[in-house]
């Protein structure tokens, strides 16, 4: 890889520690506070930890890393050859991760340049996979930005939760979302639009839901040449399923990722969560 672009991201990207090391993509963790301990995210609780403590309806919140995490983070590229870094990261819409790097950036030794990608899981993975691959063919600091820029516009991410009181509790949707969402026990379809989770459509029942989001990222991919991630939380049985019939359905498919999401984003999401995100080359 070369080593005068470096790619930073954050945990809530999902990304394989494999890909992660192989491309020399460095993830800073966010917090999961759960009672009166504060855990990194996929280092210090496991997804189904964190699934269990919400069934049991114990207390979860989650927090940004600090600037001074990204400014040792920035540091420490720099000490080993970068001369630029790209920050890329979930959506400030939801997170105040964005701010904290863009903070970080301004006494970096060397220039970095701080995307909101508006994205989340592995739809900020694919960009900073994008930004990964641009750097390691020579690429310079404006191509592996904009290299990530164009995947994040092309990236559509969707996703289903039994309930909408996770993401209501955590200020991540409006509570007129989460009422109607509630109403006549339907089961939302959501979607990121804008770097904002939107309720996309209402079906009646789990499996009708499932068939839908199904039937959507089909839609999506179309014949193109396209990577997908299918993410669960306490869900493996349901992604499963969902991936297979993908495989089977598109025929432009180059890569499928098949995880379980970390604790940030379960704490929003719920167990039961099933999400897919397309992501054209």
């Amino acid at each position: 890889m070369s080593r005068h672009v470096a790619i930073i991201t954050d945990s809530t990207a999902y990304l394989l520690p494999e890909a992660m090391e192989r491309h020399g993509i460095t993830a800073v963790p966010l917090t999961v506070v759960l009672g009166d301990q504060a855990l990194e995210d996929g280092t210090e609780i496991s997804a189904r930890s964190l699934a269990v403590a919400l069934q049991k309806r114990r207390p979860v919140t989650t927090s940004r890393p600090s600037p001074e995490v990204f400014a040792a983070t920035y540091r420490a590229a720099a000490a080993a050859g970068a001369t630029g870094i790209v920050s890329l990261h979930l959506s400030a819409e939801i997170s105040g991760t964005y701010d904290a790097a863009l903070l970080a950036a301004k006494d970096a030794q060397v220039p970095v340049r701080v995307v909101d990608t508006g994205m989340v899981a592995m739809a900020l993975g694919f960009c900073a996979l994008a930004a990964a691959e641009t750097a390691e063919a020579g690429g310079s600091l404006d191509e592996a930005v904009a290299a990530a820029e164009k995947r994040a516009a092309d990236t559509f991410a969707y996703f289903y939760v039994d309930t909408l009181d996770y993401l209501r509790r955590g200020g991540r949707i409006g509570a007129a979302q989460a009422l109607l969402g509630s109403a006549l026990a339907v089961k939302p379809l959501l979607q990121l639009d804008g770097g904002r989770i939107e309720l996309l459509e209402k079906v009646r029942t789990a499996s009708k839901a499932i068939a839908r989001l199904e039937e959507i990222i089909a839609e999506r991919a179309g014949s193109s040449r396209v990577d997908i991630a299918v993410h669960h939380l306490a869900a493996p049985e349901r992604a499963e399923r969902l991936a297979e019939r993908l495989r089977e359905r598109v025929p432009g498919l180059v890569d499928l990722h098949v995880s379980e999401v970390g604790a940030v984003i379960g704490a929003h999401t719920g167990p039961g969560l099933l999400g897919a995100v397309v992501s054209p080359r």
